[in-house]
Formats: C-alpha cells, structure tokens, sequence
C-alpha cells in the first residue's frame, strides 16, 4: 500500500511538470541537486556504543540508529560470515575444509587474512566485472535480426577482469575506456579497453542511415552518462532535460567528444577518431537528424561548475581530436562530485544489497536521496584520497561491524513498522544469489567447476526449443566440449537474442542498456527451472558421485558430506532424519521401476543432491 501510494504521488509530480513545462521551468540549478555538490570532508560522528564500531562506517551507521532509538542487528556466527565474505568476493562457495579453518579461529586477525587472500585472488575480478558489465551493457554479439558476432569482444571482458584483478585505479579505469587510443601511453591494451564504447546494440542494415548514426551516438552519451555519472544525459537529445540542469546545448556539446570516431572490427575491438578534424556539431531541433539548428561547439556538462573549461586543440602531432580524453579527464577530474560517490554507492549496493543512493543510475533531481549522506561522502572522500583504489574500500566495508549484522532482528516486528524498508540498515539484507554466482555455486558443489580462466567465451548446451524463434536454428548457436561448458558463467557467450534460459530465468542482466542494478523477481518458472532443467538434473548427478566418493558408503557420512558441500555445514537431527527417510523412500522408488539396488542407491543420492541444490539456504545469502 505504501509503495503504491509513492508511485502515485511520484507519477502525479511528474506529470505535473511536464503539463506546465511550457509555462514555467522544472528544471532544478546545480546549487539545489544533492549530488553536485562538491564533496564533504566530513567529521567522524560520535556514538553512545562505543564498543561495537570496527571503522568509522559502523560509526555512521550507529549514529543514525541511535538518534531514531534503534540498534543494529547481532552479528551473524562464523559459519554465516565465511560463507557470505567469500560469495561477497569471488562468486563461489567456501570448500568445507575453508569453513572449518575459519570457524576454528574466527579473531579478527583471522578475518582480516582471509578478506586479504580472496581479494588477492583471480577469483575476485571474475566476480566482480561481472557487475561493471552489466553497467557497459557488454554482449558479444550485435543484436537485431542477424545478431551477428562482433570479433574478439572477449578481449574486452578480460581486460575488465585483469583491471580488477590487478587493483587499476579507478581514474585510469575510466580512461582507458574512453580513450585509451588517445592515451600518451596507448597501447594494445589500453586500446582493448575501448571495447567499453563497442560492445551496444548495432544494427548493420539500418533502414535509416542518417538517424541510426545519432541513434549510436545517442548510445555512446547514455552509456558514458549512466556508468561513470548516474546522469540521464540522454534526456536533453531533443529538448532541455525536464528535470535536470542538462540544457539541450549540453548534450550536443558533448556529442563532439564522440562524433567522428569509428569501431575497429579487427583484432582489437579498437575505438579510435578517424582524424584530427570531427565534423561540426549541429543541434538536432527536436532530436531529428533532418532538422539542424546552430552548430555547438564541444563542450562540458555546465552542471559543474567547478570544472567549467574550454575545450582545447589536439596537441602538435596527434593522430586524433584527443576529445574523449579530455572529456574522461573531466569525469575523474577530483572536484567532480558525482565520479566517487556513483562508483562507491555501486560498491555498497553489491555488498549490502541496496545503494546508498537506491537509484544507482539516477543521481539527478529525480533520484532516492542518500539514506546516509554524510557516509556516502566520506566513503567518497577515502576513494580519491587513496588513489581510487578500490579493493581498499572492499576490505574497509567487509571488515566494518555493518557488514557483519544478522538478516534477521530480535525486534524486527517492532522495526519494521518505522523502517520497513531498511533504510537505516538495522540488519542485513537476505539476498538472492545472482544468476552467474548460481550456476557457479552449482558447479563447485558439484565438484566440476573448470576454473581456467580467459580467453573466448564456450557455448553452454541449449534445448531445441530454446532455438525454435531463430530464422537460422541449429547454425545461430555453436558447440563447445563439456569441459569448456563447465567454466564460470562469465565466460559464457552472451547472444543477445539467444541467451541461456537458465540464466534469463533468474534476471540476467538486459544487454541492450546500461543496467546498473538487476531485477530480483520471484516466480513459479524459477522453482521448475532448478526441479526440472537438465543442467541441474546433470550436476546433481556428478554431485552425488563425489559425495560418494569422498564420504563412502554409510548414509550418515554421505549426509554430513552432502551437507558441508551445498550448505556449509552439517545437518541439524531433523535434516538428518528427513534426509534418511527420502534416501530410503527414493532407493525404494527406483527399485520398483526396475532399477537393481546399486543403481536405485545412487539415483537416490542424487535426488538427495537434486533436493539441497533446491533450498533456499543454497540460493540466498544471509
């Protein structure tokens, strides 16, 4: 009811503005949007629990919850912590022996160490460009009716991995893929980079020319704009942004930054200028490539102030305008607000479930305001200050108290009438793993998870069915061994109008847009996905075989195995029992169909396997 009555209010302000735009501006000034403002040095606050803050974060977390007479949930016990830290960070499940090691020592110290080795893994950046992809609306194909394959697309998905992995600056991240041809040290690498302004929708027979061109101009501006600004630039293409200080004049000031250049389909997926001379910039009235206005020198965004600046010259020598480095430059500029607190509201979005800001794409006036400001900035303020490095900021927010909290709170009923939505953070939020992290956490229970990394994507195998809508069927999707099928799903071929139903079925991310927080829906297909899907059916399987294996040939020892594999843990008695009663019941099943007794033994192990794959507890994170 109370969602329903927001919307209302916000559909009817919203119409109202746009009913009275030609009478009076809805605009807001820079001056009024929050998230122009320039970024505060903010004082640590104060706190009547001193003992439970482990950072300054909790500081501001607990500062909050006390003046509204709340408290944080307790802590989660060990054997939850281990299992959401390294989900948190890698995307997969702990071994047992993992959990053990840490449940044996759970100190400080100990947590530290272990929050430093899996941020120190390769597993770390697989896990994580999988969210910047998102947000670069990556696919390895063009879409549209042929959806043809762009060459080599991979070799941007790996770079995003390798920067992670490596710790790049943030400002050099955004460099490199903006300009990292027009780099003073541009090399294959940096150039790779570019992929961020290549890997869209691209229509090869367009029945428009002159409009799709400012059509893939218009996507390159809504990309650029969404992933490093959270700003609908895109908005002002046709007439000044109704709500934002983003005048027409703006937009097409920047488009110069882009005009001119070209995609290389060649072994880079290079983005380069095609010159030293872009063709001038005319404002499009109404956005209609056949009605130019005034030409629009290049230009940045007015809505910094700050950073107001000419455009200069491409130097003696350059190959190019040198524009997009100019404009990345502008972006990491340290006085432009917008730059740290978007990339570390998506940091606390991907640890707590929920931004700061919780529209993570939105930073303008019709944005969720921040539910803790003064966090929001100070968490800004420690990126820039130590070199936008971003694995600092991981292990600050997964060592801090917050990150510890229980998704369930003695006086939650109480809570939840004042704060239902949990903008204060009192607990936990209770998250669903994504669609990539469940089929990896399949796959490592199961024991056949290829670990290799890089290099060009595998086909997983897909139903007939899954083919009939395709002009070309069988020939639109390729083959790949089993072993290669068996990699982390990051490695997977992304087709935009093919992708995995698996995946689609738990909210794969859209390919064609920016998409800077995913849908979480609950549906009944989910449920008869991991009951019915024949990737499911086949991991349990070679689940069941390595209990076997590994636990011999007593149930009880099968259980507990079976158990720590999925769970992280052994059962409780109930489980136990529940859990021999469906081996006994399942063994007596298969024999009446016909099976002899060995073979109705480990089709009940695995239907044991199949029925853990399909808990909750498997599929949600505490």
């Amino acid at each position: 009811m109370l969602i329903a009555r927001l919307l209302s209010v916000c559909c009817l302000s919203t119409a109202i503005c746009l009913t009275t735009a030609a009478t009076r501006e809805c605009r807001a000034e820079p001056a009024e949007l929050w998230s122009l403002a320039q970024v505060a040095r903010v004082t640590i606050p104060q706190v009547k629990r001193r003992e439970w803050p482990a950072n300054p974060i909790d500081c501001f977390i607990l500062a909050a919850l006390e003046a509204h007479g709340m408290e944080p949930a307790p802590a989660v016990t060990p054997q939850q912590l281990v299992r959401r830290v390294y989900f948190d960070l890698t995307g997969l499940p702990p071994s047992p022996d993992e959990v053990r090691e840490f449940t044996a020592d759970p100190s400080a110290a100990a947590y530290e160490r272990l929050v430093d080795r899996l941020l120190a893994s390769p597993l770390y950046g697989e896990r994580w460009a999988r969210f910047w992809l998102d947000i670069a609306r990556f696919a390895e194909t063009n879409g549209y009716e042929r959806d043809a394959l762009k060459p080599n697309a991979w070799k941007y998905r790996d770079w995003v991995v390798r920067s992670l992995n490596t710790d790049k600056a943030y400002d050099r991240f955004v460099l490199e893929q903006l300009a990292g041809d027009e780099l003073p040290d541009a090399s294959e690498e940096t150039r790779t980079a570019t992929g961020f302004l290549r890997v869209g929708t691209f229509d090869d027979e367009p029945n428009d020319p002159l409009k799709y061109k400012y059509e893939q101009l218009d996507d390159l501006i809504h990309a650029t704009g969404t992933a490093f600004l959270a700003l609908t630039l895109k908005c002002a293409r046709c007439h000044d942004h109704k709500f934002d200080p983003v005048p027409q004049t703006d937009y097409y000031a920047v488009l110069n930054f882009f005009i001119g250049g070209r995609a290389s389909e060649g072994e880079l997926l290079g983005f380069t200028d095609q010159g030293r001379d872009a063709p001038p910039v005319k404002l499009l009235a109404g956005g209609d490539p056949t009605h130019e206005a005034d030409v629009v020198p290049p230009g940045f965004p007015s809505l910094v102030p700050a950073l107001a600046r000419a455009v200069e010259p491409p130097p003696p020598g350059a190959l190019t305008t040198t524009r997009r480095l100019q404009f990345a430059r502008w972006i990491v500029d340290p006085r432009n607000p917008l730059t740290p607190r978007v990339l570390v509201n998506r940091l606390w979005q991907h640890h707590f479930g929920e931004g700061l800001v919780r529209t993570p794409d939105n930073f303008g006036t019709l944005s969720d305001p921040p539910t803790h400001p003064e966090l929001l900035d100070w968490l800004a303020g420690e990126l820039i200050e130590g070199g936008w490095r971003v694995k600092r900021l991981h292990k600050m927010i997964v060592l801090s108290s917050a990150y510890h909290m229980d998704s369930n709170h003695p006086r939650e009923e109480e809570f939840n009438e004042h704060d239902f939505a949990n903008r204060r953070l009192w607990r936990a939020n209770r998250r669903r793993l994504e669609a990539e992290a469940l089929r990896d956490a399949i796959l490592a229970t199961s024991g056949e998870l290829n670990p290799r990394p890089g290099g060009p994507s595998f086909f997983p195998s897909v139903g007939k069915e899954a083919l009939e809508g395709l002009s070309k069927k069988d020939a639109a999707w390729g083959t790949s061994p089993l072993d290669e099928q068996n990699r982390r799903t990051i490695y997977m071929m992304t087709k935009r109008s093919l992708l995995l139903p698996l995946v689609t079925t738990f909210d794969f991310a859209d390919t064609t847009q920016p998409c800077c927080r995913r849908s979480v829906s609950t549906v009944a297909p989910q449920a008869l996905a991991l009951l019915n899907n024949d990737f499911v059916h086949q991991q349990s399987e070679r689940f069941a075989e390595r209990v076997a294996h590994e636990a011999g040939i007593e149930s009880d020892a099968r259980i507990d195995r079976a158990w720590w594999l999925a769970l992280s843990r052994e059962p409780v008695g109930a489980e136990r029992a529940a859990a021999l009663a469906h081996l006994a019941s399942q063994h007596e099943r298969f024999v009446a169909a016909g099976n002899d007794a060995a073979r109705a033994e480990k089709l009940a192990l695995a239907s044991l396997c199949h029925v853990l794959l399909n808990t909750n507890e498997f599929i949600y994170i505490d």
